[in-house]
């Protein structure tokens, strides 16, 4: 009797199970009931199931950002790929067209971006440029605060350009720096602009440096708590940080100019310039910039942003997974290690994600013959790539 009993109840639960609605779940999430505990996908036909077919475990298959990566990064071109890895300076015109033709990952836009166009012009220009590529753009700035604003400068977008970050801690300390970082964000983000090239994390006390405006202008250890505050109220507010310029600027001259030697020894920067970048990449930095130096205790022969030996000190010494970038490959302090069409390719081998350049078009082909000779392989290139969308999807740039 206790088994018929038992039978019966248990044919009273099925019934029950096949009258009920079925509930509503993600689209990538396959359907399914409880039964006992236990996950079973439900059946697309009429016929009964057995006990044993409804009881036994199936897996729910729920897409994560590294799968929808992976699954966008499968269906790219070569030509695609390899126009991902580079953010450009964004061109005077065509610049619709351009992206689309050149797949290009962003665009970096400039002053002249900016000046002498209304609030709406500037968003209407964004919308244009987003609109014509196949996978979503990067669109970045450099809106450090001080002598480095590409937007605010111009009073159509605010009343006065953001101050520098000795100013502003000299006028309120950390709480000053909080909110002048998150109005930084909204006001880049209510034009259209995901990603700003800040904070500098270079460590300089010196007012004879070069670099010395653009930094927080005290030691490390304080440099290192600024840079974390402001990378983590950037991601609070889903704007893109870039740390820069690994690994340190220190006391050298300006790379825009001309090659800069760096001759001080490793545990120089152990003890005090990486430490800014290690407190941003614990932040959560999604982005690390790379200088031009050449550091002669790294690599003596290479830039900073064409060694090998230097994003290999990045990747395992501070453990940073995501994105790396070049500063502007066009700049004297790189170019006389390679013709235009070489830089690119030098950069990619030695281990960027991204590329920043103005002469686009030329590397950009100039990186695809080198795949396609076997110089540089695809599988590098698809290092870079994946990282790049798993960014954009992160940030919500690719939906």
């Amino acid at each position: 009797m206790k088994k018929i009993g038992a039978i019966l109840v248990l044919a009273a639960m099925l019934s029950g199970l096949s009258g009920c609605e079925k509930s509503r779940v993600p689209y990538d999430v396959e359907q399914s009931t409880s039964f006992d505990g236990q996950t079973a996908v439900e059946s697309q036909t009429t016929e009964p199931q057995t006990i044993e077919e409804i009881t036994t475990e199936q897996p729910v298959t729920i897409k994560t950002l590294e799968d929808r990566a992976y699954e966008i990064l499968d269906n790219m071109t070569l030509e695609e790929k390899v126009g991902q890895m580079f953010i450009a300076r964004c061109p005077k015109e065509n610049g619709e067209m351009l992206a689309n033709k050149y797949h290009l990952g962003g665009y970096i836009l400039f002053g002249r971006d900016f000046k002498n166009k209304s609030i709406e012009e500037v968003k209407d220009d964004i919308i244009s440029y987003k609109n014509a590529a196949k996978i979503p753009m990067l669109i970045g700035v450099d809106e450090e605060g001080g002598i480095v604003n590409r937007v605010s400068s111009y009073s159509q977008f605010r009343e006065e350009p953001f101050k520098s970050p000795q100013t502003l801690y000299a006028e309120g300390g950390m709480e000053r720096i909080s909110s002048d970082t998150v109005e930084k964000c909204d006001l880049l983000h209510s034009i259209g602009i995901n990603m700003n090239f800040a904070p500098v994390a270079d460590v300089s006390v010196d007012s004879s440096d070069f670099i010395y405006e653009r930094t927080f202008g005290k030691d490390s250890e304080a440099t290192a708590k600024y840079v974390s505050k402001v990378i983590s109220i950037m991601n609070q507010k889903n704007m893109i940080g870039v740390l820069k310029h690994f690994p340190g600027y220190g006391d050298n001259e300006d790379t825009h100019t001309g090659i800069v030697y760096d001759e001080r020894s490793y545990d120089s920067f152990l003890n005090s310039d990486f430490l800014p970048f290690e407190a941003g990449i614990d932040a959560g930095a999604d982005v690390v910039m790379v200088a031009h130096n050449i550091v002669y205790c790294m690599d003596d022969i290479y830039p900073a942003s064409l060694s090998l030996k230097v994003h290999k000190i990045l990747r395992e010494e501070l453990g940073f997974e995501g994105v790396i970038i070049t500063d502007e490959l066009s700049m004297d302090g790189v170019k006389n290690f390679a013709e235009d069409e070489r830089i690119a390719v030098l950069a990619v081998q030695a281990g960027n994600d991204l590329l920043c350049c103005t002469e686009f078009e030329t590397q950009i082909q100039a990186v695809i013959k080198a795949v396609e000779n076997g110089e540089i392989t695809e599988e590098r290139i698809n290092e870079s790539v994946f990282r790049i969308i798993l960014l954009k999807l992160k940030r919500g740039i690719i939906q």
